[in-house]
């Protein structure tokens, strides 16, 4: 009784969730109590059994499926299998403890286990947003390359697959040697670092952890996905018309995609004259200027009908060129 008073009042301002019951503290295996009432702990323990539960049929399906048909079997969802593959280790290796802890409202597994959930959850959750930002710079880079993709090559995805489990690895293990450390948060049915230490190791690593784990991903995320949203803006436009109930906006974007048809038909006279008869069709203005043909070429340039502003119908520019022997 004498231990557990002075424990109480030792460790009163430091962390509720540890001083909660400190006869079943560190001094007692590593149980501690929750400071959720039981209603709190119920609701907490319905919804981490829905996220579990969910997130462990959904993910394994993906599995399944990309293991049952080779189709699927392609560098950028081999990406997106990591993910999943992270997500149901936290499924399996993380939630079921936070389960068990808030339907009997206390940590169940101890120290060992606690620092055990706290590095687990924290490793995958970094593989999955260094995944997320390595797949946006994967669409982005595909979209800046001058040619291809190779869909078959699998170097460049595996280097980042590699990449995200290395990486969340130089962040996670520091605490177990030291670098601040993993214990109960919140409530005192989950485990993670230690938020609310104020020593500088403590708060030295929290600031790192904050800066490279998340804004870092983040920044990377923003950059890549906005440069191609400026490349869709051939769809920007078109939404925007969807919205005003208009016709699209004609503009550069929809000249570059313009469809040039030729048709040639010699017509041979007693000259030896050969007229060749040019349609172009162009979905945008017609050219100001007439590419010059040569100086033994007489053009002709008819516009017989000029663009509508509402309709898409293409603009036919007869040439009729001379060529003389």
């Amino acid at each position: 009784m004498i231990v557990s008073n002075v424990s109480l009042s030792g460790c009163a301002g430091v962390n509720s969730a540890l001083c909660a019951g400190p006869a079943e503290g560190h001094l007692g295996g590593g149980s501690y109590r929750t400071t959720l009432t039981p209603t709190g702990n119920l609701i907490v323990a319905v919804c981490l059994g829905f996220i579990g539960t969910f997130g462990l049929m959904n993910n394994l399906l993906v599995l399944v499926l990309f293991c049952r048909y080779k189709m699927l079997r392609s560098p950028i969802n081999l990406l997106l299998m990591n993910i999943s593959i992270s997500d149901l280790l936290v499924c399996i290796l993380g939630t079921p403890f936070s389960f068990a802890a808030s339907t009997q409202g206390r940590w169940l597994i101890g120290d060992g286990g606690c620092v055990w959930y706290g590095f687990a959850n924290s490793l995958f959750g970094i593989v999955s947003l260094i995944s997320l930002a390595v797949l946006s710079y994967e669409r982005y880079s595909t979209m800046i390359a001058p040619t291809e993709a190779d869909s078959s090559n699998y170097r460049k995805i595996s280097l980042g697959i590699t990449l995200s489990w290395v990486y969340s690895l130089v962040w996670t293990l520091p605490p177990l040697f030291g670098w601040s450390h993993y214990g109960p948060e919140g409530p005192g049915t989950t485990c993670s670092v230690n938020w609310t230490s104020k020593t500088a190791n403590n708060i030295s690593y929290i600031i790192c952890l904050f800066v490279f784990c998340l804004v870092v991903p983040f920044l990377v995320i923003v950059f890549c996905y906005g440069k191609l949203l400026c490349a869709i803006k051939q769809f920007n436009r078109c939404f925007q018309a969807l919205l005003c109930c208009e016709a699209p906006r004609r503009g550069s974007s929809l000249k570059s995609s313009s469809k040039v048809a030729v048709r040639g038909v010699a017509v041979n006279g007693p000259r030896r004259t050969n007229d060749f008869l040019i349609m172009v069709a162009s979905l945008g203005q017609p050219a100001a200027a007439v590419p010059q043909l040569g100086p033994t070429f007489e053009t002709t340039i008819d516009i017989t009908k000029p663009p509508s502003s509402d309709t898409q119908q293409p603009v036919v520019v007869p040439i009729v060129a001379h060529i003389d022997d």
